[in-house]
């Protein structure tokens, strides 16, 4: 049974790979052909040359002249063969090469597509190497299936059939002598496939974790360089990479054992067609022509079933790839796209929670019966210790995730009534690790909203204090920032990332720890940019550094996923809760380190 269904899941992986062709018909037919007549011509090379060469020529008893003019002849078909056979050579291998492309980019697109659908979650469950190995080696593997691997099982098979055709014509009782040896090689590569596909999962899954390593590796050369845990980092890598070598080296043994094996199968048919053959034409019962023919054929029968075997394995291969990338694209996203979404409209602001409890891990809830409602343009602040849930909380607001039970509303809608990217289109966020890309300034505002004119893009600059330091760099806002912004300043990329922001003109507003990494002077600067972009704005501010929140128009306590405390500052401090106690550890602890400060500066 189990045999059974893992057969099926095999041949549904190969039609669905297969299916990925479908588009590019044309240029698959063509290619086919190409090869068809490329094997017909193979096939034909033996038998033109025992019977016409041999037969007609060298034991034919013809007048000389006649016999001259016959080779002539003979010369001029096999340079026409041959030239047929370079041009439908190259038909052949551009066509399929084309394909092969084509479905790579199509697979690569997809993965692609699908990496942005999947949630937060997903991402955060998997490390990123996966992914990159996916979109590269796997879909190498598939590529190489496709442009080599599928064309020679084609053409090599069409070999192997026209060449067993060509034997039975020549004589059926020496041919069957021959074919004896065909189902044992069809039981080793059936018998061999099952585990090389098996194994070549397992080399890919190996590739997987080099490439996560390598991408943790250098994200993080900063640190590692730091505590200098280079050699750590090296040896880790290097046990890894000797799995991967252990995990290659145990497919390429099977491999390496599938040729010999089928080698020694046609040598031992071939010894016993040579000596009942040459019985046969003592016996006057076969020309010497079709023996040469016959043995022609048996030659040339051990390249193409090698190279079916090979082509088999990498196909098996590519199949192995294939499960890995299907396995990623039908990965269910648990934040879904309402089927029939409704309209927005015109945004007020107003953000409604509805006993709202949430949990990455069922059973362990990280929020708990929330319910609130934030009023259009209110500024609302999160604190509380860490792993209360402020995060979590802000993250239910553009469907990062949707609560485990509750409901979230924006001016009363569910927020699953509502496209993924009308409601993210109402929302800017501006995080504590800015993210930037590798492109320039003015590109990385443009993320706010693309096609935002150059006046709108100043503009939203100036309003988060980064036009001037702008127009510093070499060229301006045409200025590439580096990968992840590498030649800014944290201040400089958390400009970038409010000007982003106010060019997107949200009406729903998250400041998570947005100024929490800063120096005094760029707080600053941040701070003064982030009060011109919250006005009129519904904004939900999350901040450690309590300081910061004190205009705040409410601010909400949370602790272990709850509510405890909710008011505005002046408020708050009164009550002499939760609250007043974290701003007060926080007070002295500055004022700990500030005058710890002092004393190490006067020596």
């Amino acid at each position: 049974m189990l045999r059974d269904s893992a057969q099926n899941a095999k041949g549904n992986t190969g039609r669905r790979l297969l299916s990925y062709v479908k588009p590019h018909k044309l240029q698959l037919i063509a290619g086919l052909l190409s090869i068809l007549i490329l094997a017909a011509v193979q096939v034909a090379l033996p038998l033109i040359l025992g019977r016409g060469l041999f037969d007609q020529l060298l034991i034919g008893n013809g007048a000389l002249e006649e016999s001259l003019q016959y080779l002539n002849y003979f010369a001029l078909l096999i340079l026409l063969l041959f030239a047929l056979k370079g041009i439908f050579t190259f038909t052949a291998v551009y066509c399929m090469a084309f394909v092969s492309q084509r479905v790579v980019v199509e697979l690569r697109n997809q993965i692609m597509e699908q990496l942005h659908r999947l949630t937060l979650a997903y991402h955060q469950e998997r490390r990123t190497g996966e992914a990159v190995s996916r979109v590269t080696s796997d879909v190498s593997l598939i590529q190489n299936s496709f442009a080599n691997s599928l064309p020679d099982i084609w053409r090599d098979g069409i070999i192997t059939g026209g060449i067993v055709v060509m034997l039975l014509s020549l004589h059926w009782k020496l041919a069957l002598i021959t074919l004896v040896t065909f189902p044992m090689l069809l039981y080793a590569a059936n018998l061999y496939g099952g585990r090389l596909r098996r194994l070549s999962r397992a080399v890919q899954e190996r590739v997987a974790n080099l490439s996560a390593i390598l991408q943790e590796s250098l994200a993080g050369i900063r640190i590692i360089q730091a505590f200098t845990m280079e050699e750590h980092e090296q040896e880790r890598f290097a046990q890894e990479n000797e799995r991967s070598f252990a995990a290659g080296m145990r497919s390429a043994k099977l491999m390496a054992a599938i040729w010999p094996v089928a080698e020694v199968l046609l040598v031992s048919g071939m010894l016993v067609v040579v000596w009942y053959g040459s019985r046969e034409v003592m016996g006057g019962r076969l020309t010497p022509g079709e023996l040469v023919g016959f043995l022609g054929y048996i030659g040339m029968i051990s390249q193409p079933v090698n190279s079916l075997t090979r082509a088999f394995g990498s196909w098996q291969q590519a199949l192995g790839a294939a499960d890995r990338i299907f396995e990623l694209l039908d990965a269910d996203c648990s934040v879904k796209e309402p089927s029939h979404p409704r309209t927005l409209g015109r945004v007020e602001g107003r953000v409604t929670y509805e006993n709202v409890s949430f949990a990455y891990v069922p059973g362990h809830p990280v929020l708990e019966d929330i319910s609130l409602t934030v009023e259009p343009g209110e500024i609302m602040a999160l604190v509380g210790p860490s792993g209360a849930g402020k995060t979590s909380m802000v993250n239910l607001i553009p469907r990062f995730y949707d609560p485990t039970s509750g409901v979230v509303r924006l001016d009363g809608v569910d927020l699953r009534e509502l496209s993924l990217r009308d409601l993210r289109q109402q929302i800017g966020l501006v995080p504590q690790e800015t993210i930037l890309f590798g492109v320039s300034v003015r590109e990385n505002i443009l993320y706010g909203r693309p096609d935002a004119s150059e006046q709108e893009v100043e503009e939203a600059a100036r309003i988060a204090n980064a036009d001037d330091f702008i127009m510093a760099l070499p060229d301006g806002y045409d200025t590439p920032v580096g990968e992840r912004g590498a030649s800014l300043s944290g201040g400089q990329r958390q400009r970038l990332a409010i000007a982003r922001a106010v060019l997107r003109s949200p009406r729903l507003l998250i400041l998570d720890e947005a100024t929490s990494a800063l120096d005094t002077e760029s707080e600053l600067l941040v701070q003064e940019a982030l009060s011109r972009l919250m006005q009129g704005r519904t904004t939900f501010i999350i901040a450690h550094r309590l300081s910061t929140i004190r205009n705040a128009h409410r601010i909400l306590v949370l602790d272990g996923g709850r509510i405890v405390e909710s008011g505005s500052h002046t408020e708050l401090m009164r009550e002499e809760g939760l609250y007043r106690r974290l701003y007060d550890a926080q007070f002295h602890k500055e004022d700990a380190l500030a005058s710890a400060e002092s004393r190490s500066l006067l020596g």
